[in-house]
């Protein structure tokens, strides 16, 4: 008996079909995870019962589901506009960096003694979100204008730009911005700058409601405006695109700008949000699991919302998963790549289909 992929000649785009081959693929990826579980003498169904019971169908874990997809969400939609206009950024960690080092920058001088210490605290949280999106609107546009006016490759501009922004957060919380103690963070920003709880009893923060507002918008650029319509030309076809009289590089440059500008909201509300202060290693991957959920979303904004809180149930969900069974961390790590993975492999069998032949009948 073998086993190959064939074309279909139609493929299926219905959204149900979406819907039936991501569920299946988590059911698979969780009956293949659960095979590891053995060895340690450890139930799939307690442990599984443990991830979605804790991540989805428990306010407290919910809420820290949800705290988890915010900047996944933002980053997606950075994703979808810049990949779907043809510009492969690989840039969000560093942007994300780049606008927590914007937010705390503004938050740091509402601090006693600071230049804005005495403006109402909606003001300054609002003017560090805004300000940390556009430090890394900026950051991506650098790559933008390289790529743009020099033919520079984007992803290895971005890459090293990633470790520039790594570099310059560690420099300013071991350095100038160092608070007095061991660890390399910054001064707690005053309780009054943090965004505000928006369900009882859990950490649930307004962020979230920033980010919605933020798929909306990509949403509606996207699918309902000029603009959309001529970044996804230029990312099919640009030669195409400019013999249309698209300006390609014009819609390049304005791509970078929003994708890095998601980016770096994202990174100013993790700090407002979730830490309070800029320390190292604040973004632990984001930047890069942003563009898997963006994947994960077939480079839609509705999409990206719901495999970014898919995403962030399994992280959540996964640390008491290992704490009801007992399994090692990498164990966890595994059987989440292991869903996630099999998630964006299901997108292959829209387009094909599974044949299963037994060779001896074939030749006969």
């Amino acid at each position: 008996m073998t086993i190959r992929l064939e074309k279909r000649e139609t493929p299926l785009v219905g959204g149900w079909t979406v819907i039936v081959f991501s569920v299946a693929a988590v059911l698979v990826g969780m009956a293949v995870g659960g095979l590891l579980f053995l060895p340690f003498d450890a139930s799939p169904l307690d442990g599984y019962a443990a991830l979605i019971g804790k991540a989805f169908f428990n306010l407290r874990g919910f809420g820290f589901t949800l705290v988890a997809a915010t900047p996944l969400m933002l980053v997606s939609f950075g994703t979808i506009v810049a990949w779907r206009c043809g510009f492969i950024f690989l840039g969000f960690e560093g942007c994300l960096l780049i606008g927590a080092m914007g937010g705390t920058m503004i938050g740091l001088q509402a601090l006693d003694g600071g230049t804005l210490a005495g403006l109402p605290p909606v003001l300054v949280t609002s003017l560090a979100l805004a300000w940390g999106g556009v430090l890394g609107a900026f950051w991506a546009a650098i790559v933008g204008e390289l790529k743009v006016r020099y033919g520079g490759n984007e992803v290895l501009i971005a890459l090293m730009m990633n470790f520039l922004a790594i570099y310059l957060v560690q420099y300013l919380v071991v350095g100038p911005w160092r608070v007095v103690g061991d660890m390399p963070q910054t001064d707690r920003l005053p309780r009054d700058l943090w965004l505000p709880y928006i369900v009882d009893g859990t950490r649930l923060h307004a962020g979230i409601l920033v980010a919605l507002v933020a798929g909306i918008f990509v949403h509606i650029l996207m699918t309902k405006t000029r603009a959309g319509y001529e970044m996804i030309s230029s990312g099919l076809n640009s030669k195409s695109a400019r013999y249309g009289g698209i300006d390609v590089a014009q819609r390049q440059r304005q791509a970078a700008f929003i994708a890095g500008g998601m980016a770096g909201l994202a990174g100013a509300i993790t700090i407002f949000g979730v830490h309070h202060r800029l320390l190292d290693g604040l973004s632990d991957g984001t930047g890069f699991l942003g563009i898997v959920t963006a994947l994960l979303g077939r480079l839609t904004a509705p999409g990206a919302v719901v495999a970014s809180v898919l995403y962030g149930g399994l992280s959540v969900g996964g640390d008491a998963m290992q704490r009801q069974s007992g399994l090692p961390s990498s164990i966890v790590v595994i059987v989440q790549a292991t869903i996630v993975l099999l998630l964006l492999a299901s997108e292959v069998l829209r387009t094909h289909r599974l044949v299963f032949a037994n060779p001896a009948a074939t030749e006969a």
